[in-house]
């Protein structure tokens, strides 16, 4: 018997090295994410760049389906707050899109230059613009830290109209980061600017959820061990203070490819983001 200690917080919070042909990521979502751009907007069903704010990277891309929507889907990309853009994720609007759906991605200023706190306060932004969009329910998931922004959106600390809550039904954080006291140990704090304060301040696992919303927390069976235990982390504590809460952990899927399924209309991940 031992106790288990990390000893290494940046291999713990690495991911493509620890995949077989992670190397292949981001790209491999690239050509997907085009084609699927160039498909709806051939069909007049896509907008890109538009703006929810005033910084350059207050922007978001939305995907309508055929007929009028059911509801709205706002997918919020990850890279540890300091990379990527909406663009990337195109693809993954596909499954929502058939069931019905509006999809926004929208995207944020990154660290440095900005703050996860921040971040937080643009996406918050986004979703109080975004749900003008469509009617009916509005449906939250994240990748990453796409997920930790998701579920920091639905604290009751968060300052959206009751309006806007009252149609927020589903939350899911896929492979989401939701305790951001480890990140403190990693080299990337730096470009975060994050320190003991603010990792409290803008964790899910410290804050309380709106008792309206069901939280999902979806994570890959072949995941890194410390994004299973986030997953693992936030159901439990939020359970707790009377979330209503479901862990996911979906047999051989890696940190890249376990938001695959949204691209999928008839996946569990796009039904349980869907579920009424």
């Amino acid at each position: 018997m031992y106790h288990h200690k990390i000893t290494d917080w940046d291999n713990a919070y690495t991911n493509g090295a620890n995949i077989p042909g992670g190397e292949r990521w981001p790209d491999a979502w690239a050509a997907p994410a085009k084609a699927y751009r160039d498909e709806r907007l051939s069909a007049g069903k896509a907008e890109f760049g538009l703006s929810y704010g005033d910084r350059p990277r207050n922007r978001f891309d939305l995907f309508l389906p055929d007929a009028e929507p059911k509801g709205l889907v706002v997918f919020v990309h990850g890279g540890y707050w300091m990379r990527f853009d909406q663009s990337f994720w195109s693809h993954l609007a596909k499954g929502p899109v058939a069931q019905g759906y509006a999809v926004a991605m929208p995207t944020y200023t990154l660290c440095p230059e900005n703050r996860i706190s921040g971040i937080a306060t643009e996406i918050a932004a986004a979703v109080a613009k975004l749900a003008g969009l469509a009617g009916g329910p509005i449906h939250l998931a994240g990748h990453s830290a796409g997920g930790h922004l998701v579920t920091r959106l639905v604290c009751t600390d968060v300052p959206l109209s009751e309006a806007v809550r009252s149609r927020i039904r589903n939350v899911v954080s896929i492979s989401g980061l939701h305790d951001l006291r480890p990140l403190l140990r990693t080299a990337m704090k730096e470009t975060l600017r994050i320190d003991h304060a603010e990792a409290i301040a803008e964790s899910p696992v410290f804050l309380e959820p709106l008792e309206s919303v069901r939280v999902t927390c979806w994570v890959g069976g072949g995941e890194r061990a410390e994004f299973i235990r986030h997953s693992k982390l936030l159901a439990n504590v939020w359970t707790g203070v009377n979330g209503a809460t479901l862990y996911v952990e979906e047999p051989d899927r890696h940190h890249f490819n376990v938001i695959d399924g949204l691209a999928d209309p008839a996946h569990p991940l796009t039904q349980t983001l869907l579920a009424d």
